[in-house]
């Protein structure tokens, strides 16, 4: 297994798997070249047996290698829910195979003798892809850690905000006076530091899924409520 470069260690990293020693040596010199750090693997097993850095980076995988196989590998990480882009570099590969690895969710797939700048682009999006899911998976959980503070009450107010209720029609399926509302809304958004409906928006979008379900909900049961508002309106 290579070591990572000391003058990079905070930078981004690409894993290297590939059996061939000339291959891998070759591979760490020209990423090496461009700044990336690279840290080798001589097998699939090698890489299940080692803590994976946590940081930026791509997989680069040949396809063939002795005992577990790169695509075999692939379908591991995915179940562990390692989510690093993986780049297929193989001398062995053919359209069936590359269909079935990029719809398994790899980023790339490239055939050996590959031009540098052609592995060196490869690389550099998959990076650059795994920089922006990190970002966001980071932006999910600060945004996840808001909504927890809330009180149930200020949650039942969050739904109907986003829904686009406004405050009297809150308070009339809620049950409660429009001034609580309004407590209850201010303190809501700041709690979830949100300058504006808007911007709510944006930052409940990024809630997992089942939250974002009780949202989609709740929008339906807003426009309920508005709609019962203007009947009682025009009566």
């Amino acid at each position: 297994m290579g070591a990572a470069n000391s003058e990079t260690a905070n930078g981004p990293v690409a894993i290297l798997v590939d059996d061939n020693a000339e291959v891998r040596d070759s591979l760490e010199e020209l990423l090496s070249s461009v700044g990336i750090d690279s840290i080798s693997f001589s097998s699939a097993q090698e890489v299940l047996n080692t803590k994976l850095p946590g940081r930026p980076g791509c997989i680069v995988l040949d396809v063939r290698m002795p005992g577990m196989s790169g695509m075999d590998l692939q379908q591991i990480l995915a179940a562990k829910g390692i989510l690093t882009p993986i780049v297929f570099l193989t001398g062995h590969g053919d359209i069936p195979m590359s269909v079935e690895a990029m719809k398994a969710g790899a980023h790339d797939f490239l055939t050996k003798p590959v031009r540098d700048q052609t592995f060196l682009d490869a690389v550099s999006a998959a990076i650059e892809a795994d920089a922006a899911r990190r970002a966001a998976s980071a932006v999910a959980q600060k945004n996840l850690a808001l909504y927890e503070t809330l009180t149930p009450r200020e949650r039942e107010v969050l739904r109907f905000v986003v829904s686009g209720a406004m405050n009297k029609q809150i308070a009339f399926d809620l049950g409660i006076s429009e001034i609580t509302v309004k407590l209850h809304r201010s303190n809501m958004m700041k709690k979830m530091n949100a300058r504006s409906v808007s911007h709510l928006f944006n930052v409940c979008q990024s809630l997992p899924a089942d939250i974002q379900c009780q949202l989609k909900m709740a929008s339906a049961a807003g426009k309920a409520v508005a709609e019962s508002a203007a009947r009682a309106h025009f009566a």
